[in-house]
């Protein structure tokens, strides 16, 4: 007797209408995810083989300031005309500037198609969250954001070696090369999804958005001083991200939604705690490879190994949210996340001290890495959730910018914190985690708000 395959549930991310966009949009976020990590295991030969060191920081920064502004120009494209656009020229931007890349003689050449490459990125990942929000429906949202989490984790975990093995064997250009030959077919799975996908809402290309770009790109150039700066030592480091600051300060509360600053309900609330999030997890990241190699005597390899368990954790978060319906997760689940990213965090803090066993810090990691997977997939869905016809792009463009700026900031105060020694020996760790922590148990603490009163607007 021959039993008929069972069909594909309507609810899945794999169901027929559903199926090649999901495939295409995930390999596209892998692909956005591994040349962001690849690149930092290849610069150092680049570097001197096209003999561009002085360029070296600009070829990290100029790239993430041309993403920063391409964020917010995608938002307002989207909104104004649909993702179509934008996607494909994200594309088109981010294969070009890989290969301009890859065939550089100089390094010169290799920054422009990094700039290239890294406004593409910024167009793409916008448009892949206004796809996710006329493509599938609302009690899909979660899964697919956790699917593009795993897109993430998987490239964290083998792009590095992957990176490393390739500029050993084959070569450094191909780190950038391969890259195309993947994202080109990626972008045709999704082409056929898009065909129906336009403007939703009756949002214009105006004054007001003209504005926003301005202010994007002078929040573009301090990201680019802020992450410059934060590569120098002494009076250049202080002059460079004090300004970088200060630019920061002026042009980036303008790109992000009203009542940001002051936590207000909904998503100005949603916006804020992606941002506390990013920069508690990242500087704690950042310092534990430091703080095991020089105060336990861990090896590069055996340090990585414990980042990985927050990796692997951060999926498995990814994956639960994912199969939560119950409308009050709305709330629960990033309180629930950024509660574990303190309580994680704080436990990494105490390492410091050498009567702690190191496996306590591995599990307080992996702690972290499961709060990171219960919020940023929510987090990613509230959005969505709460953005009215024509504000899916520039809402989802402001929580990419808060992400992406939060995480720059940190990283570069965190380095200028362990180079000028404020608390010399261990506790430089001990300080810096503990700040890590602080700012996710300001987030637990504001994590109720991301639900509007009853009868006011989202945002």
């Amino acid at each position: 007797m021959l039993i008929a395959p069972s069909p594909v549930r309507a609810e899945s991310l794999f169901a027929p209408r559903l199926r090649a966009m999901t495939v295409g949009s995930v390999a596209l976020v892998s692909l956005l995810a591994f040349e962001a990590l690849a690149v930092g295991t290849a610069m150092p030969t680049v570097a001197r083989a096209l003999d561009g060191l002085a360029l070296y920081g600009i070829a990290f920064g100029g790239p993430f300031a041309a993403g920063v502004v391409a964020m917010v120009l995608s938002g307002i494209w989207c909104d104004a005309r649909g993702p179509r656009a934008s996607m494909w020229s994200g594309l088109a931007g981010f294969v070009a500037g890989l290969l301009l890349a890859g065939a550089a003689t100089t390094m010169a050449t290799l920054v422009v198609g990094r700039i290239v490459q890294g406004f593409g990125s910024g167009l793409l990942s916008v448009a892949l969250y206004v796809i996710v929000a006329q493509a599938y429906p609302e009690r899909l949202h979660r899964r697919i954001f956790a699917a593009f989490a795993a897109a993430w984790v998987v490239p964290s975990l083998v792009g590095p070696v992957v990176a490393g093995l390739v500029v050993e064997h084959v070569g450094w250009r191909w780190v950038f090369l391969a890259v195309p030959a993947v994202a080109v077919p990626a972008g045709l799975l999704i082409h056929p999804g898009l065909r129906s996908m336009g403007a939703v809402g009756a949002s214009r290309w105006s004054v007001g958005a003209l504005a926003r770009i301005g202010w994007a790109c002078g929040a573009g150039v301090s990201a680019a001083l802020l992450h410059i700066g934060g590569q120098q030592r002494g009076v250049a480091a202080v002059t460079l991200v004090g300004l970088a600051l200060a630019g920061l300060l002026i042009c980036v509360p303008r790109l992000l939604p009203a009542g940001f600053l002051r936590a207000a309900r909904g998503l100005p609330t949603v916006v804020g705690l992606r941002g506390l999030a990013s920069a508690a997890f990242v500087g704690a990241e950042v310092v534990i490879p430091l703080m095991l190699s020089r105060e336990r005597g861990f090896t590069p390899t055996a340090a990585g190994l414990v980042l990985t368990t927050g990796a692997l954790s951060w999926s498995l978060g990814s994956w639960v949210q994912g199969r939560i319906s119950s409308p009050r997760s709305r709330s629960t689940l990033p309180r629930a996340g950024l509660s574990c990213i303190t309580v994680g965090t704080a436990v990494v803090g105490v390492c410091v001290f050498p009567a702690v066993p190191v496996w306590v810090g591995v599990v307080g990691w992996a702690v972290a890495g499961l709060g990171m997977g219960l919020l940023y997939p929510s987090l990613s869905a509230l959005t969505l959730e709460l953005s009215g016809a024509g504000e899916q792009g520039r809402n989802s463009s402001s929580l990419q910018l808060c992400d992406s700026l939060a995480a720059a900031t940190v990283l570069a105060l965190t380095g200028a914190v362990l180079a000028a020694g404020v608390a010399p020996g261990r506790f430089d760790y001990g300080v810096t985690l503990a700040v890590a922590a602080g700012l996710a148990l300001v987030g637990a603490l504001l994590a109720g708000r991301v639900v509007p009163t009853p009868g006011t607007a989202s945002v």
